[in-house]
């Protein structure tokens, strides 16, 4: 009787632990997280503060580079053509990346201060893929504009003019914005109850998406879609644009030798963000060759160094905006001296 007893205790006992370890589980993926921490670089340790001597600087440096291409476009005449206003759209975006993450990014490094909620992290993760797709899709407008330019001169005007232009540009800004928008929608349905805790610098989408407890199969596939649909698309097209452009250039000799100096400037654009984009992409898909913190400054620098290193490409490779840069300088040196 004793050891019925006993049997029938221990029977009782496992149950009411296999239900409470059954509660919890349910309880724990009924919980999703809405509020998280960035917390990039944290491998460093007591350094990571450290880290806001070299951001900073390329920041200053990004937004006093860039405001300045653009205030040259804007202010001069002579720079008010298609190729132009195309690299002034591009200082736009190397503009505005760098301000939706590196203040909070810095912040961050000082203070600790990595706080963000998902509604605002899924706004920053918005802002940065939509704004920096354009990064590709600009290029490829640009290599329209010079294939139009070397390869069909007598019809540039006709086809830079805004009216027809826009038929070149309606497509890719639809196609950016819906590839994007579906991707962030499917990212801010997800349930978070792994961690709170993202291992990135800003809300970038697969650092968030790994996080999610549920099957993340379906945003896999759209991230892999809009990384094929968007960088790598405008970079074939671009690569099928400059093959014909450096064809015809090569058939017609030495005429067009000033057009191909503009076309290299824009490859060398290309080559910095493409080489970033990949190795950023692949980071994620090879995680045991990556550590965490070596993942997060390639991702970061595929942002931050294009913003950084593409007004100085085209301020010093590019004749026009070189010599109108110079005489800005002279004119700021010599202006005091009337006031003497």
């Amino acid at each position: 009787m004793n050891i019925l007893a006993l049997n029938l205790f221990f029977f009782l006992n496992q149950n009411i632990v296999k239900g409470l370890i059954t509660m919890e589980n349910i309880s724990a993926q009924n919980i999703s997280f809405t509020d998280f921490k960035l917390n990039g670089f944290y491998s460093l340790g007591e350094w990571r503060p450290f880290l806001f001597i070299p951001f900073f600087l390329m920041f200053l440096l990004s937004l006093t580079a860039n405001s300045i291409l653009l205030c040259l476009i804007i202010s001069q005449k002579s720079l008010h053509s298609p190729m132009y206003v195309l690299i002034g759209l591009m200082a736009v975006v190397d503009l505005l990346l760098p301000i939706f993450f590196v203040p909070n990014m810095l912040f961050s490094f000082l203070f600790n201060w990595g706080g963000i909620s998902l509604v605002g992290c899924l706004i920053q993760m918005f802002c940065l893929h939509f704004v920096g797709a354009f990064q590709t899709t600009l290029l490829l407008w640009m290599a329209l504009d010079r294939y139009f330019a070397i390869c069909r001169p007598l019809y540039y005007q006709k086809y830079m003019e805004i009216p027809n232009f826009v038929k070149f540009v309606v497509v890719p800004v639809i196609r950016n914005g819906l590839l994007i928008v579906t991707m962030v929608s499917l990212a801010g349905k997800l349930t978070f109850c792994v961690t709170n805790v993202i291992d990135h610098c800003f809300c970038e989408h697969m650092a968030l998406v790994q996080l999610a407890c549920g099957d993340i199969t379906i945003n896999n596939i759209i991230g892999l879609s809009t990384a094929f649909l968007i960088p790598t698309a405008d970079c074939i097209l671009i690569a099928a644009s400059y093959v014909v452009i450096f064809a015809s250039v090569f058939r017609s000799g030495k005429a067009q030798m000033k057009a191909i100096n503009t076309c290299i400037t824009h490859l060398i654009v290309i080559s910095g963000s493409l080489i970033f984009a990949l190795i950023a992409f692949m980071s994620y898909r090879i995680r045991n060759n990556f550590s965490s913190s070596s993942r997060v400054f390639v991702s970061t620098m595929y942002l931050l160094f294009p913003s950084c290193f593409n007004p100085i490409v085209y301020g010093v490779r590019t004749k026009e905006i070189r010599q109108k840069f110079l005489q800005f300088i002279s004119d700021v040196e010599v202006f005091p001296l009337y006031n003497i």
